[in-house]
């Protein structure tokens, strides 16, 4: 193992907005120890194998940084300078291929552009003074990626050991329309009560995320098993060993759930077609119900679980009217066919969820893309909540 994979340093995992609880959760879950939880992700340290460990295991992240310099940094004079200082040559090939993202907040930067030209020109220049020829790079993110932190006299460098998003967890080929990201699609169900063991109902269910990524919850299946590239892999003293070992403890660690019932149903025949190759891909179908039908006709197991929907929640005024009818519609469907089931309703619309005509028992914030959303929580009681008051026998 080279030097670098067993040095401690900070590691940075960064996450969607709001999804930050959830991430803190998983990496305490690994073992890892978080020594500060912010809006948009975890701080720990730790080393490149953690680092592996991380990216194989969560499901709320998107990249998992190892921090290699920090530094006082006015300009992009600045900027060179220390990055031609870094032995670049120690982490990467010369006929290899790197690629730079970036986070600058400085006066003298109005173009991310130009920091990540910046960066590449540091590092290039390094390799080609030290080793007599320069590495490739570009845009794609499937080898050796790293990252620019500066803010205001700040400036950090990381081997971004993710490299492509940790947010798509890679078994779904076809997302269908309007799709929720899967790691968001992971917090929310971990946000819900369900047990893991007791029914899961996604009627609307679109391509199936929040259904397939619950079956992944319960049967302990990590997206780590879907991917075979990380940035890490590409850097100079890599050995696959740690990362093979943790990779078929991933296929060990699966649980099987016999009687788990997790249904998913769609009036749209393509969406239920999708769902199945989704969930084939994943390789959880065959633990999966699908109905083709309208969400009022699922089936409802007898034993109460959770029931899940994420209906549209329009932009356009027509739609939001014709909206307001099947809001109404989830809301009589909970409360007649769903008693002793927790109900929930994943929307970015809260005058729309005023239509459901039940009181929310909490309501957790999330944001999908830049709209600000809440999952619905809603106590679904069989008969009155309250006990009937005896009846008081009157005698003349």
């Amino acid at each position: 193992m080279s030097e670098l994979f067993a040095s401690t340093s900070r590691i940075i995992v960064t996450c969607s907005k709001r999804l930050a609880p959830y991430l803190e959760q998983e990496v305490i879950e690994l073992g890892l120890k978080p020594e500060r939880t912010f809006v948009t992700g975890v701080e720990l340290q730790g080393t490149i194998n953690d680092c592996i460990l991380l990216n194989l295991n969560l499901r709320c992240a998107s990249q998992v940084l190892y921090s290699l310099k920090s530094f006082r940094c006015n300009g992009p004079d600045d900027l060179y300078e220390a990055l031609i200082r870094y032995p670049w040559e120690n982490l990467l090939s010369n006929d290899g291929y790197f690629s730079v993202t970036s986070n600058a907040t400085h006066f003298t930067v109005n173009n991310d552009m130009f920091v990540n030209v910046k960066v590449k020109d540091g590092i290039a220049d390094r390799m080609r003074r030290e080793t007599m020829r320069r590495p490739d790079s570009g845009s794609e993110l499937d080898r050796a990626v790293f990252h620019l932190y500066w803010k205001d006299e700040h400036a950090e460098i990381f081997l971004d050991t993710s490299g492509q998003t940790l947010a798509k967890h890679g078994y779904r080929k076809i997302p269908g329309k309007a799709p929720m990201m899967e790691s968001l699609a992971a917090a929310t169900v971990m946000a819900t009560k369900w047990n893991r063991q007791s029914p899961f109902v996604n009627p609307m269910c679109g391509s199936a995320t929040v259904a397939i990524e619950a079956v992944m919850i319960a049967t302990n299946r990590r997206p780590g098993l879907y991917r075979k590239n990380y940035s890490f892999m590409h850097v100079t003293g890599y050995d696959p060993l740690y990362y093979n070992e943790q990779a078929q403890k991933l296929q060990d660690q699966i649980v099987e759930i016999p009687d788990l019932k997790v249904i998913a149903s769609d009036i749209s025949e393509d969406a239920i077609n999708i769902s199945k190759i989704n969930a084939g891909l994943a390789g959880v179908e065959h633990l999966m119900e699908f109905e083709l039908c309208d969400f009022a006709e699922t089936k409802m197991p007898e034993t109460p679980g959770v029931i899940y929907f994420n209906p549209e929640y329009g932009d356009r005024l027509g739609v939001v009217t014709e909206l307001e009818t099947t809001y109404a519609r989830i809301g009589d469907f909970l409360k007649k066919k769903c008693q002793g089931y927790l109900g929930y309703i994943f929307t970015g619309n809260l005058d729309l969820a005023k239509k459901i005509g039940l009181k929310a028992s909490r309501r957790i914030e999330f944001y999908t893309s830049t709209i600000d959303c809440r999952l619905l929580e809603y106590e679904l009681y069989g008969g009155s909540k309250r006990a009937p008051k005896p009846e008081v026998q009157v005698t003349e």
